[in-house]
């Protein structure tokens, strides 16, 4: 596996991790480790596919982390 691989990997990792929590109800859609996991991770992800040039992951992946970079805006107003 390649650099970028590993990127988009941890990436989707992370993202799934936080869709499991919330599922399994370990963690809320308005906690801040679901938060932090939606960033961090679609933020990885969005790296990769612009390393790879892939314009429908940029897009997806770029949307998902300005919407969880709100969703962290929000809940630090909030706190």
């Amino acid at each position: 596996m390649t650099t970028i691989d590993w990127i988009g990997f941890l990436g989707v990792f992370q993202i799934l991790l936080a869709y499991v929590l919330n599922v399994t109800g370990k963690a809320s859609n308005k906690s801040l480790i679901f938060i932090i996991l939606n960033l961090t991770g679609a933020t990885m992800a969005c790296i990769a596919s612009i390393l790879l040039n892939y314009w429908p992951f940029i897009i997806l992946e770029g949307v998902w982390a300005l919407v969880s970079l709100y969703s962290l805006i929000s809940y630090f107003k909030r706190h």
